[in-house]
C-alpha cells in the first residue's frame, strides 16, 4: 500500500520498462473558492482495471474532466503513456487517448447504432454519406469488440446494457485504449454486472485499459487490481486490491474509524392499521400485486430488471397508470395517474432518475426543495421568500447536503448531494407514505447513510416507507422485503435474513431444487 505516492505493483513487476497509460502527478485545481483537488497523484498501468474511490465531492469528477481534456489543472502534470496530454482544444488528440463512458449516457436516442458510432464521421472528407458502407462500418467495429447488437437499431430501443456496451465501442473506435467508466453498474441489475464485467475482462485481454469510479465497494474487490482513495480534494492511498480489507478501504474514504452494523431498523408497533394498501394492481408489467405498508413499517421492493417493481412503484405515486387494481392511504381510495393528486393525497417519492425526473439543474437548492409545498410558502399565491429559505435551511441540516447555500444551483452539487436534495422535497411536506426509487444509486458511503437515516426518520414519525431497490445494503433497514420476479411476488422475508436467499429470490432461483 501506497500513502502519497500512487505507484502500482504493475509497474514494479515490469520494471518500469512500460510507461503507465496515464500518470497524474501533483494536479491542484480551484474552482472560486473550492480547492477541488489538491495535489494529487494517479498512476495507471497498462492492461489493469484501477479503481478510484471516494466520496462524493473527494474530487474523482474534477479529475475525470482533468483526464478527458475538459479542464485544465491549474498546477502539475498529465501524462498519457510518457507523453504530455495534449492542448485542450485537440478533441481529437484526446479521443486517441482516452474515453469517458459517463453514469448518465451520451447517445442520442433517434439515431441508429451505426450513426451513434461515429457520430460526425458518418462520412469521410465531407461526401455524401453512404449508408451501406456506414452499417457495414458499424458491424465491423461491433464484431471486432465481440457485442451483440445490431447496427440498424434505433438507440432508443436498447437496453441500459446495450447502451454501455454502444459508448465503450464508440470510444474504441477513435483508437483509444484507456476507458473512464463512471459508475457503469448504477442502473444493471445482477446478470447485467455479471455480463459487464465478463465484458471488461476480455477487453482487457484484448490491451483496453480501464479507470473505474464506482460507489459500490463489492464491485472494487471483484473486478479490479488497484484502487486509489481520493478524500477531501486530497490523494490518500493506493493499494493492489488483494492487500486491503473493506474496513480499510471504507475508513480512508471515510476518514472515521468502521463500527460494528447495528440493526438499522426503527422499533415496530404491532397494529392491524395499514397507510398503504395494493390491491389488485395489474398492468403490462406486473400482475395481481397486493400488499399493505403499517404506520412506522419499512417495507422492501426487490427484483432484478424486469421484475416489475419500479413499475409498481410509479403507479402508486402517480407516474403510470395501471390497467387495474386499486391504490388506498389511510383507507381512501385513490385515483391513479396523477402526480399532483398522490402528492395533496400525502404520497413524497424519490424518482428512479434523479437526472431526468428529480430536480430542476438550473434552479437552486431551496427552490428544488420547496417546488412541491407552495401552501407552506405563502398564501393567495404568493410565496414568501424568507419562508422558502427558513425551510430550505431545515432540510438542508436534515439530510446534511453540502453546501449550505440555499441559493447554489443544484447543477453544482455531487451526485450525492443532488439526491439529497431529491429527498429533502420528498419529505417536505411530512408525507403519510414515503416511496423511494433506488435512493441509493451512484452515491458515496456517507450519502447512502443520510439518505436511510431519513426513510428510517419518517417511519419513527409513524410513516409508511416503500424502499424499491436490489441493494441489499439498503434492504437492511426493511422490516419486511417482498420480491418480485416477471412481475410478480415471489417471496416474502421478514425479521433477519440471509443474503443468498434474498438473491436467489430476485434472480428467481429455488434454492430448494439442489
Amino acid at each position: 500500500m501506497t500513502t502519497g505516492s500512487t505507484e502500482s505493483t504493475v509497474a514494479r513487476r515490469t520494471g518500469g520498462e512500460v510507461p503507465p497509460v496515464v500518470r497524474v502527478t501533483a494536479v491542484s485545481k480551484r474552482f472560486g473558492a473550492t480547492q477541488a483537488l489538491r495535489e494529487v497523484g494517479l498512476t495507471v498501468e497498462a492492461g489493469e482495471v484501477h479503481a478510484l474511490v471516494g466520496r462524493n465531492g473527494a474530487g474523482k469528477s474534477t479529475l475525470v474532466s482533468i483526464l478527458t481534456g475538459l479542464q485544465a489543472p491549474d498546477e502539475g502534470e498529465v501524462t498519457f503513456g510518457g507523453e504530455p496530454a495534449p492542448p485542450l482544444g485537440d478533441r481529437g488528440a484526446w479521443r486517441r487517448r482516452v474515453a469517458c463512458v459517463y453514469q448518465h449516457l451520451m447517445v442520442l436516442d433517434d439515431l441508429t447504432v451505426a450513426e451513434n458510432l461515429f457520430v460526425n464521421r458518418q462520412s469521410e472528407r465531407g461526401h455524401r454519406i453512404r449508408w451501406r458502407e456506414l452499417v457495414g462500418r458499424a458491424r465491423d467495429l461491433l464484431e471486432e469488440w465481440e457485442i451483440d447488437v445490431d447496427p440498424r437499431a434505433l438507440a432508443r430501443d436498447l437496453t441500459v446494457e446495450q447502451r454501455q456496451l454502444l459508448e465503450i465501442a464508440r470510444a474504441l473506435s477513435y483508437g483509444a485504449r484507456f476507458v473512464i467508466l463512471d459508475e457503469p453498474t448504477a442502473r444493471l441489475d445482477a446478470a447485467g454486472i455479471a455480463r459487464l464485467f465478463a465484458r471488461i475482462r476480455r477487453l482487457q485481454e484484448q490491451g483496453v485499459t480501464f479507470l473505474y469510479i464506482s460507489h459500490h465497494l463489492q464491485e472494487i474487490f471483484d473486478l479490479c487490481q488497484t484502487v486509489t482513495v481520493f478524500r477531501d480534494a486530497r490523494h490518500i492511498l493506493t493499494s493492489p486490491i488483494d492487500t486491503i480489507s473493506r474496513t480499510a478501504l471504507v475508513e480512508a474514504m471515510t476518514g472515521e474509524q468502521v463500527r460494528a452494523r447495528e440493526d438499522p431498523r426503527p422499533d415496530l408497533a404491532p397494529t392491524d392499521e395499514r397507510v398503504l394498501e395494493v390491491r389488485g394492481l395489474t398492468a403490462d408489467e406486473y400482475s395481481d400485486i397486493s400488499f399493505g405498508v403499517r404506520p412506522g413499517e419499512i417495507v422492501g421492493l426487490a427484483g432484478a430488471g424486469g421484475s416489475g417493481k419500479t413499475a409498481v412503484a410509479e403507479a402508486i405515486v402517480g407516474l403510470r397508470r395501471p390497467v387495474s387494481g386499486e391504490v388506498r392511504l389511510d383507507g381512501a381510495p385513490q385515483r391513479l395517474g396523477s402526480v399532483p393528486r398522490a402528492l395533496r393525497a400525502g404520497i413524497g417519492f424519490v424518482p428512479q432518475d434523479r437526472r431526468a425526473q428529480g430536480y430542476v439543474p438550473e434552479m437552486s437548492i431551496a427552490e428544488n426543495l420547496t417546488m412541491t409545498v407552495p401552501h407552506r410558502l405563502g398564501s393567495h399565491g404568493f410565496e414568501n421568500p424568507r419562508r422558502r429559505t427558513a425551510l430550505a435551511r431545515t432540510l438542508i441540516d436534515r439530510l446534511d447536503v453540502v453546501p449550505r447555500r440555499p441559493e447554489q444551483a443544484v447543477a453544482d452539487l455531487s451526485g450525492g448531494n443532488q439526491q439529497k436534495v431529491v429527498a429533502g422535497r420528498a419529505i417536505a411536506d411530512d408525507p403519510r407514505l414515503l416511496v423511494l426509487m433506488a435512493p441509493t444509486a451512484g452515491v458515496d458511503v456517507k450519502s447512502k447513510e443520510s439518505l436511510m437515516a431519513t426513510a428510517v426518520d419518517t417511519a419513527r414519525g409513524s410513516a409508511g416507507v416503500l424502499v424499491v431497490t436490489d441493494d441489499l445494503d439498503d434492504l437492511r433497514y426493511c422490516h419486511r422485503v417482498l420480491v418480485m420476479f416477471r412481475g410478480e411476488v415471489v417471496a416474502e422475508l421478514s425479521g433477519t435474513w440471509d443474503d443468498r436467499e434474498l438473491v436467489s429470490a430476485m434472480e428467481g432461483v429455488d434454492l430448494g431444487d439442489r
